[in-house]
């Protein structure tokens, strides 16, 4: 069970591969005062990602960890731990970080590390959710905020939201409307976790009131 947060500013980074729009949604709800926390900073493991150039213009220091330098992931997780610590981070976003995380990386924040996936989990984890859910013919799809263990999208659940599959959607469509949902359900996912009122037990994460 991960210690309770205690209440107060927290120094958040978050992980990126890409565009970084769920980074962008999370920063900009944090400078607004929306989520009572820092964003303290943006890391990549892709050098030209350009989520990196999102998080410049709103003043959030910057790191690149290539991934195909500091192999092998053991040496990546470490670097990357250290950096982290480095920077006091006191809880972790995956915001469309395309790595799996390993021992290293998991044990060194476990309870203290989130991720946002585009499926109501435990349907269609891993890469193309919403692909998989498309063609598996559900009614309804959405995304769900976790926290992060040592398998892909498994960790205890925070928040979920539905969203609609329609007759005419394809794989954009109904990724474009399940990200407007990604966008609302994590920070506020972040806000809850930054206030010290998510408690696990078992596999249950419990809310308690404000």
């Amino acid at each position: 069970m991960p210690e309770r947060a205690v209440p107060g500013p927290r120094r958040v980074a978050m992980l990126i591969s890409g565009r970084g729009s769920n980074m962008v949604a999370l920063a900009d709800a944090m400078r607004s005062g929306a989520v009572p926390a820092v964003p303290a900073l943006v890391v990549s493991n892709v050098p030209d990602a350009p989520g990196l150039a999102a998080a410049a213009e709103r003043g959030v220091p910057t790191e690149v960890l290539d991934h195909r330098v500091h192999r092998p992931r053991s040496v990546h997780e470490r670097k990357l731990v250290e950096v982290l610590r480095q920077h006091g981070i006191d809880l972790v976003c995956l915001a469309g970080y395309m790595r799996l995380l390993g021992p290293t990386m998991v044990d060194a924040f476990r309870g203290r590390m989130l991720n946002v996936h585009p499926s109501l989990l435990p349907a269609f984890p891993g890469l193309h959710a919403q692909r998989q859910a498309l063609e598996h013919g559900v009614k309804v799809s959405g995304c769900t905020v976790h926290f992060v263990d040592e398998e892909c999208d498994h960790g205890s659940i925070v928040a979920q939201a539905a969203v609609p599959v329609l007759g005419t959607d394809d794989e954009e469509s109904l990724s474009r409307r399940i990200l407007e949902q990604e966008h609302r359900i994590y920070p506020e996912a972040v806000r809850l976790f930054c206030e010290g009122r998510l408690r696990i037990e078992d596999r249950t994460v419990r809310v308690e009131s404000g």
